[in-house]
């Protein structure tokens, strides 16, 4: 059955032509004196899949490696290192958890032009040994040939997957609860 016949085509995500960030947020009375954590989600997996002709047959899996996570801004080594291990450690605790995955439930896909689509994403996500139904996820669909790009974001609350909030100075610094995940990703089209 070939594309045209109405056959689902798949795209392989590519990480290392992808972009995907996750940001945190400070909030409290010392707020304005500390930052903004802007973290890379550097290894992931993952697969699109539908069926170009009508847009049916839509899915979308993704798996983050937890020990890919850097942070991206630029402060002095010793509190990056302490940033990193107090997320990897205290709050994702990634011996315990090591992936976050996504898995989509429903996708409905509308054609803006040929080749371009807006993506209403709704699917379980998998983080910290909880499982979450119902999380949403808009984006834009590019196709170009063999290739796919995706560009959008979410946000998660961390208390939904029962991870604790990282708090200093007697929580007159802390993270807020509510995090914000910025995606620009890159697939290939798989070849039978």
């Amino acid at each position: 059955m070939s594309e045209r016949d109405g056959s689902v085509t798949r795209y392989r995500l590519d990480a290392a032509q992808s972009k995907f960030t996750v940001q945190a947020f400070a909030t409290g009375l010392l707020a304005g004196f500390g930052h903004n954590p802007t973290i890379a989600i550097r290894n992931f997996t993952g697969e699109a899949q539908f069926t170009p002709d009508n847009l049916t047959n839509a899915s979308l899996q993704l798996t983050v490696n937890i020990d890919s996570l850097n942070l991206l801004d630029d402060v002095k080594e010793k509190d990056k290192q302490e940033i990193e291990r107090t997320m990897m450690h205290d709050v994702l605790e990634a011996r315990r958890f090591p992936e976050i995955i996504f898995q989509s439930k429903e996708i409905m896909l509308t054609r803006i032009i040929e080749g371009r689509y807006k993506a209403k994403i709704i699917g379980d996500v998998t983080l910290h040994g909880v499982t979450r139904s119902g999380i949403w996820v808009i984006a834009q669909i590019t196709l170009n040939g063999d290739g796919l790009r995706a560009v959008g974001d979410f946000t998660l609350r961390q208390t939904d997957f029962n991870i604790k909030l990282v708090s200093v100075a007697a929580g007159a610094l802390k993270v807020k609860d509510e995090v914000k995940f910025t995606f620009d990703l890159v697939g290939h089209k798989e070849t039978a």
